[in-house]
Formats: structure tokens, C-alpha cells, sequence
């Protein structure tokens, strides 16, 4: 039996106890109250000493809730520092992908003018070299001209009428004017 079917005992002894005529109060066995309250009294440390188990119990609950509690925080705190790191690392990585790209797009645009100007450079040496080249066939072909010339010029001059049978004529004037 537990304290409180004990005092419910106790409230029916007292309020089927026979009363008093012109008076609250009421008769009631003396041993038999005392009986009940004595049972109240064993009954009441064993009840105090289960509430205190249960409080203490509550306590270890809260106790163990409040740990969980920071435990999950701690996780959180940790999860959040590692999601705010990788969100770094990741812009870190896109500024420094861009600054490659800047990097290597000004080195291409480099490298081409590098590379034009060394064609320049070389397509003129070669128009040089190609100008002289004509100049040197140039001169070689007038003189082959002038020795041509020069050998038919000792022989006798043939009329005037005959040289233009035979075409002379028109190619020392051609030879003339590219003089």
C-alpha cells in the first residue's frame, strides 16, 4: 500500500465517524487513527525517498538532455565552421582560377605579338633578300643585254630594212627601254 490509499482510509474513518450534536467535530477510534497514521508514517520516508529517486532521476534526464543538447551544438558549431571553410577554400579557388586566366590570357596576347612581330620580322628579311635577289637578276640579265648587243654591234650593219625583217630591230628597242 502506497501513502495515499492510506490517507484516503484516514479521510473515510473521520467522515463516517459519528459526529457531534451542535458540533463539527465527530468521534473517532483513537487507536485506529493512530494505526493509519503511524502506516503514513512508515509509508512516508519509502515515498519521500522514491521522489527523491524520481527527481533525481529527472535531474540525470536533464542532466544528460542538456549534454546532448550541447553535444548536437558543438556538432552544429563544428558542421557550420566546416561548411564557412569550404565556402572560403571555394571563392579562395574561383579568385585564384580567374587570376590564372587573366594571367594566361595576358601571356597568349604576349606570346602572338612576340610571334607576329618575329614573322614581321622575318617576311621583311626575306622581301629584302628577295629584292636584291631580283636586283642581282636584274643586272644579270642586262648584262647578258649588253653582251648581246655588243656582239652584234662589230659585225656589219646590215640596212635598216634588213634588220627589221628579222626582228632587231623592235628587240633593240625593247632592249633600250629597259635600259
Amino acid at each position: 500500500m502506497d501513502v495515499q490509499e492510506r490517507l484516503d482510509e484516514l479521510a473515510v474513518l473521520i467522515e463516517d465517524a459519528k459526529a457531534m450534536p451542535l458540533s463539527a467535530s465527530c468521534l473517532v477510534n483513537r487507536s485506529q487513527v493512530l494505526d493509519l497514521i503511524e502506516e503514513i508514517r512508515q509509508l512516508l520516508p519509502e515515498s519521500v525517498q522514491r521522489a527523491d529517486e524520481l527527481l533525481a532521476d529527472r535531474e540525470a534526464v536533464v542532466q544528460d538532455g542538456r549534454r546532448e543538447a550541447d553535444r548536437i551544438l558543438d556538432r552544429a558549431r563544428t558542421e557550420a565552421d566546416r561548411l564557412v571553410s569550404e565556402h572560403e577554400v571555394y571563392l579562395a579557388a574561383v579568385d585564384e582560377a580567374n587570376a590564372l586566366t587573366e594571367q594566361t590570357a595576358g601571356e597568349t596576347a604576349r606570346m602572338r605579338k612576340e610571334t607576329d612581330d618575329y614573322i614581321d620580322a622575318k617576311l621583311a628579311t626575306f622581301e629584302i633578300t628577295l629584292q636584291k635577289t631580283l636586283q642581282t637578276v636584274d643586272r644579270g640579265r642586262e648584262r647578258l643585254r649588253s653582251q648581246m648587243y655588243q656582239e652584234l654591234a662589230p659585225m656589219k650593219e646590215p640596212a635598216y630594212d634588213d634588220l627589221e625583217d628579222t626582228g632587231f630591230v623592235d628587240m633593240a628597242q625593247e632592249l633600250d627601254d629597259r635600259r
